[in-house]
């Protein structure tokens, strides 16, 4: 004897489990009755168990390699602002040194403070960057909704 049983389904899954039972040309019970005999099965529970991780390592890698990334854009962002600096930037004859390191110590602070509100706000030099591009390259293309910030 059967049981009926009423399961309410993501429209994604219905369609998959429709082109699953045309292809296999069974019913669509058919194909819920294998699906939930496979995950009520020890093995089974232990298959779907081992699918879950590995999708979920795979939403990590994609997060590892994005992180490695920004790590990398960050190094390349700070070295070429160093390098920049070291340049341009003049010695400074030793009785300007006292209020010259005054002066850095306030602007640190500044910089300090400055940084704390974007990141308060959610913002970030890799967002303005990427913005910054995007804005370039509507410009570049002629786009009359491009607006310089």
């Amino acid at each position: 004897m059967r049981v009926r049983m009423t399961v309410y389904v993501e429209p994604e899954q219905h369609q998959r489990i429709a082109n699953l039972a045309a292809r296999r040309k069974v019913s669509q019970s058919a194909v819920l009755e294998a699906a939930i005999a496979a995950f009520l099965a020890p093995e089974g529970t232990e298959r779907f168990e081992a699918a879950a991780f590995a999708l979920h390592l795979d939403r990590l890698e994609r997060d590892l390699r994005r992180l490695h990334r920004y790590v990398i854009i960050t190094a390349e962002t700070v070295g070429l602002f160093v390098r920049f600096w070291l340049t341009v930037t003049p010695s400074l004859p030793p009785d300007a040194q006292s209020a010259a390191q005054a002066q850095g110590r306030a602007r640190y602070r500044a910089f300090v403070e400055a940084l704390g509100r974007r990141l308060d706000k959610g913002q970030t030099l890799l967002n303005d960057i990427r913005e910054d591009l995007e804005r370039q390259q509507k410009v570049a293309a002629g786009d009359p909704t491009a607006e310089e910030p």
